[in-house]
């Protein structure tokens, strides 16, 4: 069942609106240090490195699309780029722990190979013990965003696709699974079976997984699509996954950009962006989002766990497109 932008929307609005606790809810701006006045965006949530919480940001200056990721630890209510950790010429960076190592990655731009003053895109993934080690051990098909991994309870990987073009159209997203992180390749990224979701004029993304119970897979990802003006809105959603299956529960949408404080954003037609980076799921049934604003800033809110109870898949069934 595809769902849209405002459709979603109109069920967020409702049900913020029968919840008295989340009236007047407001996410807050972190703060970094140490970057020469650029602005990160793009974080992901909180993962642990030889003993310390560390955050990984997109660090980029107002007006470019190349960035930097900079691993980032807390000191006196800041942000500031951890001492010898790796500085990567990437944007959008994102974690997982697959078996005893660390996965990491972001997409990396580069001048487009045949569309004049335009940028090329890919994937690329590195792995390792610890941030220090981390070494490349793939890239993703170019021109595609949005691939990401788990470690699943029968052992396999599953992966997460996000194409564009006459297979994905603006972007949609794609699971397959893989038995180990050396068949991850980009014939199995292309060949990945659609999950029929979005409208054919937006377009979305799976930006973190989550282990949920039974095997079942919790996708934190986004839906966008542009206004009649040309400005596009980005929404932070959630859905669960059955991937022996490919049976989905239907999204629903855990914030929106009123819920945090106001700020700059990069251009006009960012002003209504919000970017999934990821989600800790805390004690009682409670969770903390952490989301790129406007392509400026990098905010936290705290919701409640969107998987504090198992999907249920009998009443909310859908299929895969293909």
């Amino acid at each position: 069942m595809r769902q849209s932008c405002a459709v979603l929307l109109e069920e967020y609005r409702k049900r913020s609106s029968t919840h008295k606790g989340d009236k007047g809810r407001k996410g807050y701006k972190l703060q970094f240090t140490g970057v020469g006045g650029a602005d990160v965006y793009n974080i992901t949530a909180p993962f642990l490195d030889e003993g310390e919480f560390v955050i990984a940001g997109r660090v980029e200056a107002r007006h470019t699309e190349y960035s930097q990721v900079r691993f980032f630890v807390e000191r006196d209510g800041s942000w500031s780029p951890r001492p010898g950790s790796p500085v990567f010429d990437l944007q959008d960076p994102f974690v997982t722990f697959i078996g005893d190592e660390l996965v990491f990655g972001g997409v990396e731009v580069f001048p487009h190979p045949t569309i004049l003053n335009a940028l090329g895109w890919r994937t690329r993934f590195y792995r390792g013990a610890t941030i220090a080690a981390l070494e490349t051990f793939a890239v993703g098909p170019d021109g595609m965003k949005d691939i990401r991994l788990i470690a699943m309870e029968n052992g396999k990987i599953g992966v997460f696709t996000r194409p564009q073009g006459e297979k994905g159209g603006r972007g949609t997203i794609g699971f397959t699974t893989v038995n180990s992180l050396e068949q991850l390749s980009i014939a199995v990224i292309n060949d990945a079976p659609l999950l029929d979701q979005f409208m054919p004029e937006e377009w979305g993304g799976a930006n973190e997984i989550h282990l949920l119970e039974d095997g079942l897979l919790g996708v934190l990802g986004h839906i966008a699509c542009f206004d009649a003006g040309g400005n596009r809105h980005y929404y932070p959603m959630v859905f669960g996954l059955n991937p022996d299956t490919l049976e989905t529960t239907p999204m629903k949408l855990i914030a929106t950009r009123a819920d945090f404080p106001e700020g700059e954003s990069k251009r006009p037609d960012l002003k209504d962006v919000v970017f999934s980076g990821g989600l800790q799921r805390l004690p009682k049934g409670k969770a903390r989002f952490f989301a790129g604003i406007s392509d400026v800033e990098a905010h936290v809110l705290e919701i409640d766990d969107p998987w504090g109870q198992t999907p249920n898949f009998s009443q909310f069934a859908q299929t895969s497109a293909d």
